[in-house]
Formats: structure tokens, C-alpha cells, sequence
């Protein structure tokens, strides 16, 4: 349910606890964020940047990406400098890893204490120094009930079912992709052994000839209109989607499903530290988290947020599922590099083959061949033309 607190008494709070200075408005943050991630003014939600905006005085440029792969990307190569960013657990663990990430001045972020205990001293940031935690959530099955049945839901075999050949989407990024198949196999969602993440891409090679695209945003369309059946994706985005369209469910497939926290940092080069750990701590204000969250859908990682709430979110078993159902979910950790290359040149390869690869080279080629049949027909046409001429030239002398 949106609208779960006051908006107008959130703002005029936060202009009272902000206030806005010359030297403050002059300032500016980068923001890099998933898309549809922020609670962005719509549907009578609370403009987050906006709010921030006005209460604080900082200008934000606002930026999205579409998976934790393609924002490490940007982040390696370059050429764009950004304050805050927003990534996934084990993303953040590479990050660390490789350092590319500032550590983090809590004296600068008090909103800090409301974060519950349970969401701290993470694996990937075991001493609470690079991170934040901004949301928590998990990954399931969004099916169509009205093609769909509740059975075959149950199990991420319902992705490989060819009875919805054509109407399956699929993760557009390695490492969910394989996730999945790693669970259908009966295999950790963090192995890197060789022959495990072959027999990943051998499943995920027959699943491709079923799928009608691999998508990562863009599936909010495809399931919301019912041009797609069944895709995987996480629970809070289904959750905004069935307002859209009540005939979608969702489901924790019974071999296990992906759980995780996407959480603030902020990359090296960073030009405004104070300015993106303002961001950070207006983010964690408990009556902000409650009204972004409420909005995204996404499940809050702070006790005191859930006040704001209406029962009703927070007793929902898709945003917040109960301990048996957790107890079939695991968390993605950092991979050596070596397994992570394997893998996304595994997915590379699964990508380019199969029937597809294969119907394209026999066009290409059928084209080639047409070409050099085509001339080779024009160059013998041409031949007897000219041969007609010289008889002709013959028999008039």
C-alpha cells in the first residue's frame, strides 16, 4: 500500500533538520543506482532526490545501470566519476576487494544506528566499513496464472518447460542465470568448479531454444502487458508489477532462490565524500526508508521503518518471507577471478549458440552463395552476348 506516511510532514521535517546554506546549494552528488530503484514522485509517492534536494540543498545527478556486471564495468573503465553508488552484496565484496571503494565517515551518517544488527557484519563487509544497507530482498518466479499453474511454478523447471516455449524470459546477467541452474542442479550458487559451472551452461544451452529474451528492466513490460509468461526476478519488482497486472504470481521455487542486500558505497575518485554520506544518511532516516521502500516494494533492513508501514506490507510472505521459506535461500559471495571469467565466458558461449547461431550462419552463407551465383550467371550471360556479337561481326565480312 503506498502512501504509508505523510509526505508533507516528512518534508517539513527534513527542511527543519537540513537547512539549507549558500555554500550547500553550490554542491552536487553522482548517484548510480539500479532503474526503477528510488521512490521517484509518482503514484503520490515521495520524490526522494527531490526531498533530498530541498531539505539539504545538494543537487543530485541521477544515473541508473541494469546489473551489478554492467555498473563494475563503467566503474573500471572509466570516464565517469559518481559519489554514491548501489551495488549488490557480492558485488560489493569485489569492490572491496580490488580497492575501489572509500571507506565510509559514520560520523557523517547517524541515521546509521536505526540499521538492524542482522544486516551488519556481512560477509562482504565484515567490519561495516564500506557499505550501507540501502533495501534486502529475494528472488522467485513471476508466472501468469492464466497459462501458468500453480504446480509447475513451484520449481525453476517451469523455465525449461517447452509447453511455454516462446513465452519465458530469462536474467540478462551471468550470475543469476547460473544461480538458477546451479539450484536446478543441486549445486551451491557460489561454486567454481569446472565441470559444475559446464553443466550450468549445458542446462542454460537447452533452456535458450524456449526463450524469448533475456532481459533484465525491460521485463516490467513483457509481464505487466502478458507478452511473457514466466521470468525470474526479484520479489520486490513483482510486487510493483501485480499492481499492474493481478493476474501475475510468484513463487520460491522449492530448490532454493537467491536472497540479498543492495547496499550505498562510495568509489574511489568520489568529488563530494560529505556530500554522497548526506545522501547515505538521509536515505537511512527511518520515515524516508518507510516511504521509498513502500513505493520500490523492496523489504527494509531497519526495525524502525517498519513502524511507518502498514501491516499489511510488512506481513506480506513475498516482501517478507518467513524462516522455513529463508531457509532454502543463500546469498551470493564474491568469486575468484578466475571462476568469474569462466563463467561470464560460459554465458558468452551459451548466448551465441544453439539453433539460432546456427540458422544465422545458414542464411549468411545461403546469402553468400546467392551473390556469387548471381554474378557468376551475369558473367555468363555476358559471355554469350559478346560471343553472338563476334559471330555476327564474322558473318558480315
Amino acid at each position: 500500500m503506498k502512501k504509508a506516511v505523510s509526505l508533507l510532514l516528512i518534508l517539513c521535517l527534513l527542511i527543519c533538520a537540513f537547512p539549507v546554506t549558500a555554500s550547500a546549494a553550490a554542491n552536487e552528488i553522482t548517484v548510480y543506482n539500479w532503474g526503477q530503484y528510488i521512490s521517484d514522485g509518482t503514484d503520490d509517492s515521495l520524490d526522494v532526490i527531490a526531498a533530498f534536494e530541498e531539505a539539504t540543498g545538494i543537487k543530485v545527478n541521477y544515473l541508473t545501470f541494469d546489473s551489478n556486471e554492467s555498473m563494475y564495468t563503467k566503474l573500471k573503465t572509466g570516464g565517469t566519476t559518481f559519489d554514491v553508488i548501489i551495488p549488490s552484496d557480492y558485488m560489493i565484496g569485489k569492490l572491496i576487494e580490488e580497492d575501489m571503494l572509500e571507506p565510509l565517515d559514520f560520523a557523517n551518517i547517524p541515521n546509521y544506528q536505526y540499521i538492524d544488527e542482522t544486516f551488519k557484519d556481512q560477509s562482504y563487509d565484515p567490519d561495516n566499513l564500506y557499505s550501507v544497507p540501502y533495501t534486502w530482498g529475494t528472488v522467485g518466479l513471476i508466472y501468469n496464472t492464466n497459462y501458468i499453474s500453480d504446480q509447475d511454478a513451484e520449481s525453476w523447471s517451469c523455465l525449461w518447460n517447452t509447453n511455454y516455449a516462446g513465452k519465458i524470459l530469462m536474467f540478462d546477467n551471468p550470475r543469476d542465470a547460473f544461480g538458477i541452474a546451479q539450484k536446478m542442479l543441486g549445486y551451491s550458487m557460489n561454486s567454481t568448479d569446472s565441470s559444475e559451472l559446464r553443466e550450468c551452461a549445458d542446462l542454460l544451452a537447452i533452456q535458450k531454444e524456449l526463450v524469448q529474451q533475456y532481459v533484465m528492466d525491460q521485463i516490467f513490460d513483457k509481464m505487466e502487458r502478458g507478452e511473457a509468461w514466466a521470468a525470474p526476478y526479484y520479489a520486490g519488482d513483482y510486487l510493483t508489477m501485480v499492481e499492474e497486472n493481478p493476474d501475475l504470481g510468484f513463487s520460491y521455487p522449492k530448490e532454493g532462490f537467491n536472497i540479498f542486500i543492495d547496499a550505498c558505497c562510495i568509489p574511489k575518485g568520489c568529488k563530494n565524500k560529505a556530500g554522497a554520506e548526506a545522501f547515505i544518511n538521509f536515505l537511512c532516516d527511518p520515515e524516508i526508508m518507510a516511504a521509498n521502500l513502500d513505493f520500490l516494494g523492496y523489504s527494509v533492513p531497519e526495525t524502525a521503518a517498519k513502524e511507518y508501514l502498514d501491516p499489511e506490507v510488512t506481513e506480506d510472505p513475498v516482501a517478507y518471507p518467513d524462516d522455513q521459506t529463508l531457509a532454502r535461500s543463500e546469498s551470493f559471495s564474491a568469486l575468484p577471478i578466475e571462476a568469474t571469467q569462466e563463467m561470464n565466458d560460459l554465458w558468452l558461449l551459451v548466448k551465441t549458440s544453439g539453433a539460432n547461431t546456427t540458422l544465422y550462419l545458414i542464411l549468411t552463407i545461403a546469402a553468400v552463395l546467392a551473390v556469387i551465383a548471381y554474378y557468376v550467371i551475369v558473367g555468363i550471360i555476358k559471355r554469350r552476348k559478346k560471343a553472338r556479337r563476334c559471330r555476327k561481326w564474322k558473318q558480315e565480312q
